[in-house]
């Protein structure tokens, strides 16, 4: 209701300035040409095509606005204070984890292959763990609220939504006990995705003995590192038990409220070794938030985990867009690409890259059985629209894809072949791939992957498949529409 008018406002002036001084000292001559020389940038980058092409429309077609925006929203990069300030917490992690290329020849030649990218970029394959797949928020909220209340001596939980409600005040009645009897309790929050909090609600929560800090804060002003959110969702308690998975803090993820019909969602109960890759993980943002002058003794939190193990092999890992390295987007193109016989894949919102399109394609003209389920009940009209125009060419290239019809389909899980599976927090759409801090478990071999792969299929029993002859249906308008919003979308 603030902030978005008035980052308007000011790009608004920005551009009405820039366009004056162009007339009065007639150099709309040189902002072509400058536009024009910026394209040519765009067409030799490393970019996405689809990025790409976002761009040289809007350079060609509104010069003025296209060459502003591309100085300083261009190549995704971010802004020095955010990035190195995020670059030299993870620099601080160097060492804490360990990698073993051995235990790679204990699985076989497939599941290696997608392990091994997630080795090279700095994460370690665990054995000695169990995992516990939640189907369900409802599932997930009893388990999370057990578990938090056997914490003896500190709890972790960093998430993009925390909301106000009946399930936030009976984990934060919990929180409160356990600050209260000795627990080191620390949360991190995303300041946007928790807009609906009191302004400095991280202050109140201190005040409660719970060290708490807002990730990026969100002003009011024309900076672009807004752009950049932790969409992460953690909990550690004690090094011993950790979750992730499409879950927040909120009460539509648990069942008590309803948003958008019934909500689907799922979560992932990691106990064992694995575990300090996580713990890691959150130090490494907790060493961010706290700034440089408020070091953290990171060896103190290496608690004795249990090596309970289930025969599987654990691979957690978070990605990042302080580098080129577009973690999150490889290890699902990676899945794809070596599945055999099927893939399923949940997810709230399906705009694709043309790596992921293709790849999607191709793995359906193999004889792969790709299955995707979206929402049939949209928290974003106009994301929901962009969505569906990628069903087209999907279903045309032999995608399945269904629509969860009770409503909101949440869940963000990648399962294959009865073997391996992926539960995490990245959506498949650019935000996630390229602006987001995301984080995600890689499976193997463990019981847990029919239960992601029954889950899914339980789901499709009360959705709707998409035909070919359904999209060709829809109004014109409607197509132009969407057409013009998939454009641009990579910029947004």
């Amino acid at each position: 209701m603030l902030i978005g008018p008035l980052f308007l406002l000011q790009f608004a002036l920005v551009v009405a300035l820039f366009y004056r001084i162009s007339l009065a000292y007639r150099i709309m001559p040189i902002v072509t040409a400058v536009s024009f020389l910026t394209v040519i940038m765009v067409v030799n980058s490393d970019s996405d095509p689809s990025y790409k092409i976002a761009w040289i429309i809007l350079l060609l077609a509104v010069p003025i606005v296209g060459v502003l925006l591309y100085a300083m929203a261009a190549n995704r990069k971010m802004p020095k204070k955010l990035s190195n300030g995020t670059i030299r917490a993870s620099q601080k992690m160097d060492g804490l984890l360990q990698t073993d290329e051995g235990i790679l020849d204990q699985m076989d030649e497939e599941a290696a292959h997608i392990f091994r990218y997630g080795m090279h970029s700095g994460f370690p394959v665990f054995e000695n763990t169990s995992c516990t797949y939640l189907g369900s928020g409802e599932e997930w909220g009893r388990v999370f609220l057990e578990e938090l209340k056997k914490a003896e001596h500190y709890i972790f939980m960093e998430y993009f939504i925390i909301d106000e409600g009946s399930f936030w005040q009976d984990v934060l009645e919990v929180l409160k006990e356990k600050a209260e009897a000795g627990v080191e309790v620390k949360l991190i929050y995303d300041d946007f995705g928790s807009i609906t909090l009191p302004w400095h609600y991280d202050r109140y929560l201190r005040g409660l003995g719970i060290e708490a800090y807002r990730f990026n804060h969100v002003r009011p002003a024309l900076i672009f590192r807004m752009n950049n959110r932790s969409h992460r969702k953690l909990t550690i308690i004690d090094n011993r038990v950790a979750f992730t998975g499409g879950v927040n803090i909120a009460d539509e993820y648990v069942g008590r409220i309803e948003r958008f019909g019934k909500w689907k969602d799922s979560a992932l109960m990691l106990k064992g070794e694995a575990v300090w890759s996580m713990t890691v993980m959150f130090m490494g943002m907790l060493t961010y938030v706290r700034g440089d002058n408020y070091p953290v003794d990171y060896e103190r939190y290496h608690l004795p985990c249990g090596t309970e193990s289930d025969g599987g092999f654990y691979q957690p890992y978070a990605d990042t867009p302080t580098d080129n390295e577009t973690v999150a987007m490889n290890m699902h193109l990676n899945m794809i690409a070596h599945a055999k016989h099927y893939i399923y894949i949940d997810t709230p919102y399906l705009i694709l890259t043309e790596a992921m399109k293709n790849e999607l394609i191709l793995a359906a003209k193999n004889g792969v059985d790709v299955r995707i389920l979206t929402p049939h009940i949209a928290d974003k009209k106009l994301v929901f629209m962009i969505t569906r125009s990628y069903y087209l060419p999907l279903l045309e290239g032999g995608v399945k894809i269904y629509e969860y019809t009770p409503g909101f389909n949440h869940a963000k899980n990648f399962v294959s072949d009865d073997r391996i599976a992926i539960v995490g927090t990245a959506n498949t759409d650019y935000r996630s791939y390229f602006l987001h801090f995301e984080n995600g478990v890689l499976l193997h071999h463990t019981p847990e992957i029919i239960r992601i792969r029954e889950n899914f299929e339980d789901a499709l029993k009360v959705s709707h498949e998409m035909t070919i002859e359904e999209m060709k249906q829809t109004n014109v308008v409607v197509r132009m529409l969407k057409a013009l919003l998939s454009v641009f979308i990579p910029l947004i």
